[in-house]
């Protein structure tokens, strides 16, 4: 959010007299950029990740140069991970979220329980 230097200045006056932390702020920059026209080829084929380059064209070039220099694709990308079978890496296919445990508070006791269990079970 922008706001007036004003306006910071009137809501940290209000947080000092509370006692509490101030805003913290940075002055603004502007997003720069700069255009790069590629066409669909070269584009395609400049991508980091060997896998999606080879599905586009040039197949064989692709993956022969892969394999003589030893690439490794890190499979950070929508169109590998579709091409291998792999959980997209966006929303909840984020590997961020790959061990979260959804549910009610109840499910997790439950499961928390019986991996204590478990673990009981196999110390003996």
């Amino acid at each position: 959010q922008i706001v007036t230097l004003r306006e910071v200045r009137e809501e940290n006056s209000i947080l000092r007299r509370a006692d509490r932390k101030l805003v913290e702020f940075r002055d603004a920059k502007p997003a720069t950029s700069s255009p790069l026209l590629l066409g669909i080829t070269k584009a395609s084929l400049g991508t980091q990740s060997w896998i999606s380059a080879a599905s586009f064209q040039e197949t064989t070039k692709v993956l022969s140069s892969a394999a003589i220099n030893g690439k490794l694709d890190l499979m950070q990308g929508l169109k590998e991970n579709v091409i291998t079978g792999h959980p997209i890496p966006a929303g909840t296919g984020l590997r961020e979220f790959e061990n979260m445990i959804v549910g009610s508070k109840e499910e997790y006791e439950l499961l928390m329980t019986t991996k204590e269990a478990m673990s009981f079970d196999d110390e003996e």
